[in-house]
């Protein structure tokens, strides 16, 4: 059974093909820093540099999702679905101008859903 680590709703997957539609190939980026860092940040592909403390989940709407090592590290047994709710995020995510922001809801996975896990590997997505 093949698990992913993140999924995302009806509703972001929505807003990212607007965004797409606006901006081009986007990249999301979860870090735990400050600033909202523990919420996901939406940029375009190639305004940040993935490096090997980046950890890839996976892809939301065709586009890739990284979390930072550090915080990977507590929220690595959860799945994580992103969500968009009304209000203002990150003050660099695309997403804030249209007046919402992701938000990241997670649960643990079921013993069987960690046995279907591939390992997590850090750095740009290959």
């Amino acid at each position: 059974m093949s698990v992913d680590r993140v999924t995302a709703t009806e509703a972001a997957l929505e807003l990212i093909a607007r965004l797409v539609a606006r901006h081009g190939p986007l990249l999301f980026h979860q870090s735990g820093g400050c600033c909202d860092g523990s919420a996901p940040m939406c940029l375009p592909r190639g305004d940040l540099l993935i490096g090997d403390q980046d950890v890839y989940l996976g892809e939301i709407g065709g586009q890739p999702f990284y979390m930072g090592a550090a915080q990977f590290e507590y929220w690595q047994h959860t799945h994580l679905t992103i969500d968009v709710v009304p209000g203002r995020g990150g003050m660099f995510s695309l997403e804030g101008p249209l007046g919402v922001r992701f938000i990241t809801r997670s649960r643990l996975y079921t013993p069987q859903e960690e046995a279907g896990l591939a390992p997590a590997r850090r750095g740009p997505a290959g």
